[in-house]
């Protein structure tokens, strides 16, 4: 069994106003919590709330493994970490990983080392307390104990990842954010996202917008539910939401979504599902 937790489901910069409170506002981050060890998907600004609860609850304590997995390094899904409170304490450690053979050798140390030079942040990686580890590897996959991870490269300026994680139990999530499938829906990706029990896949633009962000990095909602049809997954969650998308906009986009593929929801922030 997993706990899926969503702090930050926004895409490109984080936004705030009324017609932004259903969904949300902060940048990309998830917790994936299992029976014995937690992990994060990308450290966007909503990491600093996910901060504050691990914190206070007995369940995310000092002593579980965190791992805190990137899909790739573009400053919406690393701005969060300096605010990220568990950092700061020296009786936790925290493994950041970046699974992928095309980024094994990577200085991932340097990634994080740079946007907290003094010039950005005033606290440097080193001295931010808790211990920092870093897990690379020379495959696209990686077993942890009864735990299967999996990843693909994608099409996004930079290079990012998509995962598949598979539990002990057999309980498959797969995570796809910042990706441009272009004409064609990646077959990889769908090869990935078969037969999952809950596929999280970004959907920042209608196809019309898409239409005028070629080359940006990014998906249409359409293409999220292709990729859940195709892939025959049991739950859609679309994310990853343009700033210029309020409320109103994004409700209706879930309808349409529904309406095509009735297992599809759209991430709101502190959104919780179990799997």
């Amino acid at each position: 069994m997993a706990r899926i937790k969503f702090y930050g489901v926004r895409g490109s910069i984080s936004v705030f106003g009324a017609e932004y409170l259903e969904f949300g506002g902060n940048t990309t981050c998830v917790l994936m919590e299992g029976p014995t060890r937690t992990v994060i998907l990308d450290a966007g600004t909503g990491i600093r709330e996910l901060g504050k609860e691990m914190a206070r609850d007995p369940r995310l304590g000092i002593d579980r493994p965190c791992f805190l997995a990137f899909s790739h390094f573009h400053w919406d899904h690393i701005q969060g970490l300096p605010f990220f409170q568990p950092a700061y304490d020296s009786r936790r450690t925290f493994t950041i990983s970046a699974i992928g053979r095309e980024r094994y050798g990577t200085d991932l140390r340097s990634i994080f080392e740079t946007q907290m030079q003094e010039q950005y942040f005033p606290v440097p990686l080193e001295d931010m307390g808790a211990r920092i580890e870093f897990l690379q590897t020379p495959e696209d996959q990686l077993n942890v104990e009864k735990a299967f991870v999996r990843v693909v490269k994608h099409n996004h300026p930079g290079g990012a990842y998509s995962y598949r994680f598979q539990d002990s139990e057999g309980k498959v999530i797969v995570f796809c954010t910042d990706i441009e499938h272009g004409e064609r829906i990646d077959p990889q990706i769908v090869d990935l996202a078969r037969d999952a029990d809950v596929l999280i896949h970004e959907g920042q633009y209608t196809p019309e917008e898409l239409q005028a962000h070629r080359g940006w990095g990014h998906s249409s909602w359409v293409q999220a539910v292709e990729v859940a049809e195709r892939a025959r997954v049991k739950r859609l969650i679309v994310t990853h939401h343009d700033p210029d998308h309020d409320d109103a906009f994004l409700l209706d986009i879930e309808r349409q979504c529904q309406a095509r593929f009735p297992g599809t929801v759209l991430a709101r922030e502190k959104m919780e599902i179990v799997v």
